[in-house]
């Protein structure tokens, strides 16, 4: 086992690309060990752990379907073998296909749901029988629920999920001294969101918030790092929309 004695430990979920990733190099940078949970992208895990190690930081991979729970448990147990436990997972693996309501083809959205709501709960369990007193859990919701955006009816669908869940576990952990928050970015500039969009559509969407812009994965890390930390212990069993005021 890694020598951690003066670090707390994460578990990233979707820490091989994205906001997962800038979350990961967030919170190594802030003193974590880190847990790079991956799907499939190994080289692109690699890649985040290469860049954690690079800033001095301590990383691994771990592959895991997040709605397998064996595989997550296993993630969850390659924490505890490397750095002796858990303190904080931040649950950022998702899926997001656009489709109207009356287009989606029902295996999409089987799939979607797969990743989206029973990953969520796969992950969340396990957090909840893990996490260490002082930790925290951090799930992703999203701002579209607010903005009700066309074609992203079935990914509302499923954060609207998420964050229900995420807002009962809190209460659940009554005692636990861990606390639990969902984190619901705007629209923000990566690879998932940006994939399909014309730079029509990327403009609209950049000019809609107060501040003009498009989110960066550095902004939505710094708000987790916020939630991960001891400055923001006190928040607990909230949705925290960050998405420069759109909504």
């Amino acid at each position: 086992m890694t020598n951690t004695s003066t670090h707390r430990v994460a578990i990233v979920t979707g820490g091989s690309r994205g906001i997962g990733r800038e979350v990961a190099r967030r919170l190594a940078a802030d003193g974590f060990a880190v847990v790079v949970g991956y799907a499939g992208r190994t080289d692109a895990a690699q890649e985040t752990v290469a860049a954690v190690e690079a800033a001095g930081g301590a990383a691994i991979p771990a592959q895991a379907d997040v709605a397998d729970e064996h595989a997550v448990a296993g993630m969850f147990e390659a924490a505890g073998a490397e750095f002796g436990g858990v303190d904080v997972v931040v649950h950022a693996a998702g899926r997001m296909p656009l489709s109207t309501v009356a287009d989606l083809d029902l295996a999409v959205l089987d799939e979607l749901y797969r990743t989206n709501i029973r990953g969520t709960f796969v992950v969340a369990q396990q957090a909840a029988r893990r996490l260490r007193r002082g930790g925290s859990l951090i799930t992703f919701s999203t701002s579209i629920l607010g903005l009700a955006l066309p074609r992203y009816g079935p990914y509302a669908a499923s954060k609207g999920a998420v964050e229900g869940l995420t807002l009962i576990l809190a209460r659940e952990l009554r005692g636990r001294d861990v606390t639990v928050n969902a984190v619901a970015p705007g629209p923000t500039a990566t690879d998932l969101f940006l994939h399909g969009k014309d730079e029509q559509t990327i403009a609209r969407l950049a000019a809609q918030p107060p501040l003009e812009r498009l989110g960066t994965p550095t902004d939505i890390a710094g708000v987790v790092a916020f939630l991960a930390s001891p400055a923001g212990h006190w928040v607990n069993g909230q949705n925290i929309r960050v998405n420069g005021g759109i909504v």
